[in-house]
């Protein structure tokens, strides 16, 4: 494969200026993607505005006909985008079709979802609360999870009855063009249109005046820079951002029976995962086994090239990833924190990153207090349970956090925990019913599910007043 082209209006588009992709497992451009120009994007976005009002007057039924059919498209290409998946982001290849085919499920579970008027009315007036459509959605993607991230806002965004720009991350564009071209025949022509390109196409798509509405996915300073300059305009993006997810582990906790949950619940695509646990308490009594056993998953993990079957996890996405990540293991070693495993770079080409457990980090550090969204986990200890709710909610971040241990007391620690979701014995378990987001520094809005459809709908109340 040398490259594959945008899509704008229904059609093939290429360019001149080539995005290089390289495969993380061995550090080398296997592919060229298209690097949108400003006047491609502005193209994009004026198919987008044509198709807008057809698209939106048809009825919420025909539009969820339209999303069966993308589920059927994508479900029939998940071998050829899997792959291409893993070549471009790493993870294994089981992950990597297993991510395509929830993709294609996802649009099938939005399609069930309704908008239902409201009669908000009495006998004096007759007053109705309908849902409307934005007008052009643009969609900013990640590369962690390039294509359920992007199919979680394409998905509702069309059943609403907008038209979408989606421009995925400039590291993982090529499943996401391969995406869009597969779903080209199963929409109308302009309802969903896919740009690639670096930063400067997405500052270009969020300030373009021919989109209404942003829904983004990725750092807190880009979401930052969105919500500051969606806000001149009076739009309200849809934001997840970023997150420092915190465990804490209750005395009572089995933690022979949670080590393995945990682990990958930590773990899962290289740390690489914005609802991953970032950081664990546990309670002193059970500290030392905690330690034990996430040592142990980690030391027994097989690290690789994705495509390879016997690979559990795969590399980090690119150089400048792992030095960050790394950045942090050596602070905190450095600031006199143990390495208990891990803490070196694989020998071989490629990205990779052993799986990481840091002890004794001093209270405060940057690897407690920030994301470093890789294979690296601090483990600290607590007494008092209140302080351990304490360090979990001390952080800009509020995405997601964790309790493990007898379902009551796990229970009544949860409430204290100040942020979108919390689990108990459990963490990350996302589904499409459920809404997620987050708080403070981590989001603005949620998405999955009703609630999530509602943020690509504004508000239209008519009111007639009785004769």
């Amino acid at each position: 494969m040398t490259s594959l082209s945008m899509t704008i209006d229904g059609l093939p588009v290429t360019t001149t200026a080539g995005l290089a992709v390289e495969n993380p497992a061995d550090g080398r451009i296997f592919a060229t993607a298209p690097a949108c120009s400003p006047e491609q994007l502005d193209t994009a976005v004026a198919a987008a505005r044509r198709a807008f009002p057809a698209w939106s007057a048809l009825s919420h039924e025909a539009r969820r006909g339209y999303l069966e059919a993308c589920a059927k498209a994508l479900g029939a290409a998940v071998p050829e985008i899997g792959a291409l998946l893993t070549r471009e982001q790493g993870k294994p290849l089981t992950k990597a079709l297993a991510e395509v085919q929830l993709s294609a499920g996802w649009f099938s579970d939005t399609a069930g979802l309704e908008l239902a008027e409201e009669d908000l009315g009495d006998e004096h007036a007759a007053i109705r609360l309908r849902r409307r459509p934005y007008g052009v959605v643009g969609a900013i993607t990640p590369w962690n999870f390039p294509l359920i991230l992007a199919v979680c806002k394409i998905a509702p965004a069309l059943l609403a009855g907008n038209t979408v720009v989606l421009k995925p991350a400039p590291e993982t564009p090529l499943s996401s063009l391969l995406m869009g071209a597969v779903l080209c025949d199963a929409l109308p022509p302009g309802v969903l249109n896919v740009v690639t390109g670096a930063g400067r196409v997405g500052r270009l798509l969020v300030e373009h005046g021919g989109v209404d509405k942003i829904s983004f996915t990725g750092s807190v300073a880009t979401g930052t820079a969105i919500a500051e300059a969606t806000a001149r305009r009076l739009q309200r993006p849809t934001l997840e951002l970023g997150g420092n997810d915190a465990a804490i582990i209750l005395a009572d906790a089995p933690i022979a029976e949670i080590a393995h949950r945990l682990f990958w619940a930590a773990f899962e695509n290289s740390g690489q995962y914005c609802s991953a646990v970032k950081r664990v308490y546990a309670h002193r009594a059970v500290y030392p086994e905690v330690v034990a056993a996430l040592v142990h998953e980690a030391e027994k993990v097989t690290v690789g090239d994705g495509i390879d079957p016997d690979t559990e996890l795969g590399p980090l996405v690119s150089e400048h990833h792992l030095a960050y990540v790394a950045g942090f293991a050596e602070e905190a070693v450095a600031g006199g924190a143990t390495v208990a495993t891990g803490g070196y770079r694989l020998d071989r080409p490629g990205h990779f990153y052993a799986p990481t457990i840091v002890t004794d980090l001093a209270a405060g550090s940057r690897l407690e207090m920030l994301e470093q969204f890789g294979p690296v986990l601090p483990i600290m200890p607590y007494d008092d349970v209140d302080d351990a709710v304490t360090r979990a909610n001390a952080t800009c971040f509020g995405l997601g956090g964790s309790v493990w241990g007898a379902r009551d007391s796990a229970a009544a620690v949860a409430a204290e925990l100040d942020c979108g979701t919390v689990w108990v014995n459990t963490h990350g378990e996302l589904r499409h019913n459920v809404p997620f987001g987050g708080v403070r520094s981590s989001g603005a809005g949620v998405e999955y599910g009703y609630l999530g459809l509602l943020e690509y709908t504004r508000v239209k109340v008519t009111f007639m007043r009785s004769a």
